[in-house]
């Protein structure tokens, strides 16, 4: 756990509990108004959820090289995340135009 400083390790969990309660809340507030697209909004924010989770796991671990592979894991889920946000930001584009 040396690998980072306290002030950094707070903004690592911090961002990550903070995107957890933003997948929550905006998933909330889909289902209240009945808009698919902010329910699928928050389902493409899982994989930077899983991004964010495997860099802090791998710092937590002091960058061990036996867990070389959570970066791979990071990297990838990083990927797909833009994806799956680009993607859903469409989405939500595309249902503002036929509502509005």
């Amino acid at each position: 756990m040396h690998a980072l400083s306290l002030g950094t390790w707070w903004i690592h969990v911090a961002s990550v509990f903070e995107w957890l309660l933003a997948m929550v809340l905006i998933a909330k507030r889909g289902s209240l108004r009945s808009q698919t697209s902010m329910i699928w909004l928050s389902a493409a924010m899982i994989p930077a959820l899983i991004s964010a989770m495997a860099a802090c796991t791998w710092h937590l671990y002091d960058n061990s090289e036996s867990l070389r592979w959570l970066v791979t894991l990071q990297a990838s889920t990083t990927l797909l995340g833009n994806v799956t946000l680009a993607f859903a930001a469409w989405n939500l584009q595309r249902d503002a135009m036929v509502k509005g």
